[in-house]
């Protein structure tokens, strides 16, 4: 079986060692050749809540020869069209291109090369790209999982595949409602990755700042009412019920959601929004498919989102240099409080 990752950034350069680690031949796929470069030389370092390195094998897009039987996708959801297309080339007969990308990514990649060749993981988990070579794994070992969903025509034994691949690092979970993870995983990722990217901060800054958690709290109730209006039954997250945790329709339920956010986040506090470490970058974040897949759907539905609608006015005046990675970020969103 070839395997290989592409896109292997932060959480890439942590799969695809944990992978390897533990027996699996996987090429690591990016197009930084620096980082690249790296990674051969010296091995991936992950360090943070863990500390190993691990040789490796890494290439540059160019250097990919197929046929691959699996493909985990790693690249920001925003070049899809592009990515997808260079891809869809290098499957085998039966190979699956595996995203494991923000959003809802499902529909658009199957449209290139069927749904017989997509499946759908939720990331359970955060980590940077320390240096080249090295990532840092911000979420505690014994909360990492992953949650897998599958397309129309794919077989069991690809589901068994791509699962076996993926314990090699965390515990995986089949989920039969892959629309519900992804919608429980959206909310998280507006809630957080949003709002971390407003402030410039981590999902802890964003969970432990009373003042920036009570629009958390607004951010998710939209997206939760979104989703529902949408016909998405969220799933559960690491085992927990997430809407009826953090959903609230009176004051008692509100303050009950609110004083949970940093409980809940607590194993996850260290995290850096994606979206912040490219705005850093000086790259092009995917604010459009995170937070404004939320304010797409609120419009089709009919459901106002003016909190997600301000993240998104605020990421891209950020990524245009209009707006610092500031804490006081939050202030723009004091006519919103409710």
């Amino acid at each position: 079986m070839k395997c290989a990752i592409y896109g292997a950034g932060s959480l890439g350069t942590v799969l695809g060692a944990y992978m390897t680690k533990n027996g699996v031949d996987v090429e690591l796929v990016n197009r930084n050749r620096d980082h690249v470069e790296a990674l051969n030389k010296n091995g991936a370092h992950i360090k943070g809540t863990v500390d190993f390195t691990q040789t490796v094998k890494a290439i540059l897009p160019n250097e990919m020869e197929g046929p691959y039987d699996v493909i985990i996708l790693l690249t920001k959801q925003l070049n899809n069209p592009e990515v997808v297309n260079f891809l869809k080339p290098m499957l085998s007969s039966d190979g699956v291109i595996v995203t494991l990308q923000n959003g809802i990514p499902e529909p658009g990649i199957a449209e290139i090369v069927g749904s017989e060749h997509t499946m759908g993981c939720v990331v359970e988990w955060g980590a940077t790209l320390s240096a080249p070579g090295e990532a840092t794994l911000t979420s505690d070992p014994d909360s990492l999982s992953f949650h897998m969903g599958k397309m129309e025509g794919i077989t069991d034994e690809q589901c068994a595949c791509v699962k076996t691949l993926l314990e090699k690092m965390c515990p995986v979970y089949m989920e039969e409602n892959l629309l519900g993870v992804r919608w429980s995983k959206l909310l998280i990722n507006a809630t957080f990755s949003g709002l971390g990217t407003v402030i410039g901060g981590t999902f802890g800054d964003v969970s432990e700042d009373k003042e920036v958690r009570s629009i958390a709290l607004l951010a998710m109730k939209e997206c939760i009412d979104v989703g529902h209006a949408a016909g998405a039954v969220f799933a559960p997250v690491q085992g927990k019920n997430i809407t009826k945790l953090f959903y609230y329709k009176n004051a008692l339920k509100k303050a009950f959601a609110y004083m949970l956010i940093p409980i809940a986040m607590k194993k996850h506090r260290l995290i850096e929004p994606s979206m912040l470490q490219d705005l850093k970058k000086g790259k092009a974040c995917e604010i459009d498919a995170i937070n404004g897949v939320v304010c797409d759907w609120g419009r089709k539905t009919g459901v106002a989102t003016p909190v997600n609608d301000r993240i998104v006015d605020v990421v891209k005046k950020q990524q245009a240099g209009e707006l610092p990675l500031s804490r006081e970020n939050i202030r723009l969103f004091d006519d919103l409080k409710k």
